[in-house]
């Protein structure tokens, strides 16, 4: 293959969350989030395993950090656990949590790597969801208030700050189909919450820009969604109800200052928009820097007007929309691998979207990794790295075709909790031993630190 280069500047990096992670659950006056009640709830997630620990980065983070710098990376995104710093969501801030993340960004400084903070990353607070969580207005002012007061403690620091990670999920998957926290199975709080996030985001983007935040984004995860067959006029109604429910839903109102009018219709069937007030969309659409973009797999869809076909994380669609099983070599995960759908879904948004820089904040593939898979005692993961070679090609494709893609930030920098999946999916460049904590840098992650050392492939 050909060698390939990227911009100067473009930001190399790696992803984690606060959750899946750090551990601590119960240290330093953190509250209960959403996701300690969730995994506690018997069924809910695999061997009923939790993130009381995790990956205890929490008490281990200058070591993960040195991690950071033996790789090379230029920038670390990291989330911000909100029952740490409120631990009932609101009220006085808990200097002991805003401590920790105050250790953590000048532990990265000191080492050269930039942090980007992401606020949200689905542990709510429980104390908010018993007051009606996403479904309530007063969660989006909230969580503006938060905001503020971890810039007031983080701001000097940190340049780059995005305001809510992946609001589909927390959304469809925590309200809608109930297999994320809370664990709600209602299409109309799905749409409620939808709009509460998009409301949160655009109150905490006003409240940091006034604070004086330089770069401030947000984090989707949208998708290439394709037709079955290309010359079906039922299958392209399908792309076109799933492309509104899983982007345009939020990419409209954030960059268009407007909802869809087909997804406002949509929506009508199922609840009432009540929840929409008149300015809403304006509040929603403050300016951003930057747009995140998490991607993994494309979506494939039919149109189904038998009454086939459904899914549960596209309220609404069922009866009309067939879901095609992921064909080809798969991940751990059951998801396909396709890394032009990358290419395709970069173009799209720079098209469809311009004038905001893009930067792949996730991307990565879960494999069932080994410590000690080779005699040398490492952890050989070449099929995470033909998929990552796969996906950095794409991102380049797209750059070539004029996509100002700032970066790309693999998921994720150690194996962890995998929310529904437990501890039995691992995503890491880093192998995680749970029982002793011991990390093992993989084939993968010697691979990517060349890839940062000569910038390309």
């Amino acid at each position: 293959m050909n060698e390939l280069r990227f911009p100067e500047n473009f930001r190399w990096g790696a992803a984690t969350a606060a959750y899946q992670i750090e551990g601590a659950a119960r240290d330093d006056g953190r509250g209960p989030s959403i996701w300690d009640t969730f995994s506690r709830t018997p069924g809910k997630v695999h061997q009923g395993h939790t993130g009381d620990v995790a990956c205890d980065h929490y008490h281990r983070y200058a070591d993960d950090v040195a991690l950071m710098a033996e790789l090379g990376l230029h920038t670390y995104r990291f989330s911000i656990a909100w029952p740490r710093i409120q631990p009932d969501g609101t009220g006085p801030v808990n200097p002991r949590g805003l401590d920790f993340y105050d250790r953590l960004v000048d532990t990265l400084l000191a080492r050269g790597i930039d942090p980007i903070v992401t606020l949200y990353h689905w542990d709510l607070p429980q104390a908010l969801e018993d007051r009606g969580g996403w479904t309530a207005r007063e969660t989006a002012e909230h969580f503006a208030t938060y905001a503020t007061a971890v810039y007031a403690r983080l701001g000097d620091r940190v340049g780059t700050w995005t305001t809510l990670n992946e609001p589909w999920c927390s959304a469809y998957l925590g309200y809608g189909n109930g297999v994320h926290a809370p664990g709600e199975r209602n299409a109309g709080a799905a749409f409620t919450a939808v709009h509460h996030l998009l409301l949160g985001h655009g109150l905490a983007a006003r409240a940091l820009r006034a604070a004086g935040a330089e770069t401030v984004g947000i984090t989707l995860n949208p998708a290439d969604v394709r037709a079955a067959d290309p010359d079906s006029a039922a299958d392209a109604a399908a792309v076109r109800l799933v492309d509104g429910l899983q982007n345009r839903i939020f990419l409209d109102p954030l960059l268009r200052a407007a909802y869809p009018e087909d997804m406002l219709e949509h929506v009508a069937r199922i609840v009432e928009p009540t929840f929409v007030r008149d300015g809403d969309e304006k509040l929603i659409a403050a300016p951003i820097d930057l747009l995140g973009v998490n991607f993994y797999q494309p979506t494939y869809v039919a149109g189904r007007p038998d009454g086939a076909g459904g899914g549960g994380a596209y309220p609404g669609t069922d009866g009309a929309v067939e879901f095609l099983p992921p064909t080809g070599p798969l991940t751990d995960m059951g998801w396909m691998i396709e890394p032009a759908g990358l290419t395709r879904l970069l173009e799209r948004i720079a098209t469809d979207y311009p004038g905001v820089p893009l930067l792949v904040t996730e991307n990565g593939a879960a494999f069932p990794d080994k410590a000690g898979s080779d005699p040398a005692g490492e952890v050989q993961d070449t099929d995470r790295i033909a998929y990552l070679d796969g996906h950095l090609r794409a991102a380049h494709e797209a750059i070539a075709r004029g996509v100002d893609l700032r970066g790309y930030l693999v998921w994720s920098l150690l194996d962890n909790f995998e929310w529904a999946e437990g501890y039995r999916k691992r995503f890491g460049i880093v192998h995680v031993d749970y029982l002793t904590q011991r990390r093992t840098l993989k084939s993968s992650a010697r691979w990517y630190q060349e890839v940062i050392s000569r910038n390309g492939l």
